[in-house]
């Protein structure tokens, strides 16, 4: 078996002709549309509004990583869609970038690039994370990060790389739990592969768990007395159910793998054609491609595993899209000889041509959903609605409390200086949650806001909210949507102020 190559240097071109140039063009491109799109927010970003209020072992469901990166980039960019956007797409750019560095330890830069840019036809990484995703996308560039690493050491093995192989691992399990299925099936199938054994087992081996432990070790300890915390809703959404039988399981497996593999797999089906199978040559680096290949069988049959075991029935493309990023570069990596086909550039073109389609579709999203008549969380007037708010007297100081989290924080992006939360029922007791905010709001000397949307409100949320505070009239506020068709019926939103005494 031959031992992995050494990659080759970058070419002397002009800085416009290297992939990373474009990697960083679009990244910027999607954060100047996203801040020009909207100031109002989607799920996951007015989650992490809400969350970055405080720093904490964790969050909910979630590990901490994404929420303290987010924290960071707030205190400089404030809290903001600009801060948002910024995080999200320097991560993804990671992502990209670290694929790209994986691929150069076994392919020429054309084909470390596919590697790399093929994620982009993956809709769970190319449309989803861009359209509102947060951890995944951490999780996604840590993984990246560990196979670049893994792939270095296995070419020559330094105690520096297994240091950072084990920081990347730390924060991965810091991102998202899952990161762990990918860590063991990596592990698993580099110690399964002689020449990637004997380079994992090399002098200094043991920097890796040494330093991966003492990332995790402080989250370790507090997730030992909020298990079940962590784990209830992830739990949920799988949607464990062993007496509904094993074929609804299977079939929400292949629909996540399709999910995030079809679209790559048809689009390089249409570039190379038959040139995928004509004529096959020897892998390029044939230990590697080993290894990587066992990985996906490893990673195929823990999913299938959980099916038949856990009685598990559900899979996202989100959460598939972690374990099979690598797939591009397992089939680039075993037909090498696609790097000189003539037809290459067909597959080059469609990449480019898919990015500017995603970017222009990143745009005009709320102009879609508006013309269509379903409004979107990006169609709200977020700006209107805060001047209407203070025009009725809120100081913007006042503890703000919302019917829903995305409303909660869309409002705390207006006003930054206020405590803001959001009090639902399917997570708390309404009632209780907002005689504790009026009281603290008592305490501070501060006002209270509640306010509610109408497109995303409980029946009895101001019946409950109200139940144990001083009673008031709940007023209105109506404010046309943004970006919509005409004869869209208007925003509603009602709100009761408590003004500090």
């Amino acid at each position: 078996m031959t031992a992995p190559t050494a990659p080759r240097a970058f070419s002397s071109g002009p800085v416009w002709a290297h992939p990373l140039f474009w990697l960083a063009f679009f990244a910027f491109a999607h954060i100047a549309v996203r801040v020009a799109v909207s100031p109002a927010l989607k799920w996951d970003e007015a989650e992490q509004m809400l969350w970055t209020q405080q720093l904490s072992m964790g969050y909910g469901s979630q590990p901490p990583l994404y929420t303290w990166l987010q924290w960071l980039v707030n205190q400089v960019l404030g809290p903001s869609v600009l801060s948002l956007s910024v995080l999200k797409h320097s991560l993804l750019a990671m992502t990209y970038a670290f694929m790209y560095l994986a691929a150069r330890e076994v392919l020429d830069e054309r084909g470390a690039f596919w590697a790399s840019a093929s994620m982009l036809l993956m809709p769970p990484l190319g449309w989803y994370s861009v359209r509102d995703q947060t951890h995944t996308v951490l999780v996604t560039a840590m993984v990246c990060a560990a196979w670049w690493l893994l792939l270095r050491i296995a070419r020559k093995p330094r105690s520096l790389d297994f240091a950072l192989l084990g920081l990347v691992c730390g924060l991965g399990m810091l991102a998202k739990y899952s990161f762990a299925m990918v860590a063991v099936a990596m592990l698993v199938a580099a110690l399964s592969v002689r020449t990637t054994r004997s380079a994992l087992l090399s002098r200094g081996w043991w920097w890796a768990p040494f330093v991966g432990l003492l990332v995790v070790l402080p989250h370790a300890v507090w997730l030992f007395s909020h298990l079940h915390e962590a784990t209830a809703e992830t739990i949920g959404k799988m949607n464990i159910q062993p007496e509904v039988g094993r074929a609804q399981g299977f079939l929400s497996l292949i629909d996540g793998v399709a999910a995030s593999l079809l679209l790559w797999v048809l689009i390089a089906l249409w570039a190379f054609r038959a040139h995928w199978w004509r004529t096959p040559v020897a892998p390029a680096s044939p230990a590697i491609h080993q290894m990587l290949l066992r990985f996906l069988m490893l990673v195929m049959l823990t999913l299938a595993g959980m099916v038949l075991f856990a009685g598990v029935t559900s899979f996202k493309g989100r959460w598939i899209l972690p374990l099979l990023c690598v797939a591009p570069l397992v089939a680039f990596a075993a037909r090498p000889q696609l790097q000189q086909d003539p037809r290459a550039g067909r597959y080059s073109v469609a990449i480019f041509g898919m990015a500017v389609i995603l970017l222009v579709a990143a745009g005009v999203r709320p102009w879609f959903s508006g013309l269509r008549g379903e409004v979107d969380e990006l169609n709200h007037p977020a700006v209107e609605l805060a001047q209407e708010l203070r025009t009725a007297g809120y100081d913007g100081l006042g503890t703000i409390v919302a019917s829903d989290h995305m409303l909660a924080g869309m409002l705390r992006v207006r006003f930054p200086q206020a405590l803001v939360d959001a009090c639902m029922s399917a997570k708390n007791s309404v009632p209780q949650c907002v005689a504790d905010h009026a009281e603290r709001s008592r305490q501070a000397g501060k006002g209270l806001l509640l306010v509610s949307r109408a497109d995303r409100i409980a029946p009895d949320w101001w019946e409950q909210a109200l139940s144990r505070v001083a009673p008031q009239p709940v007023r209105s506020i109506d404010l046309p949507f943004h970006m919509v068709r005409e004869g869209t019926p208007a925003a509603h939103y009602g709100y009761v102020w408590y003004a500090p005494k």
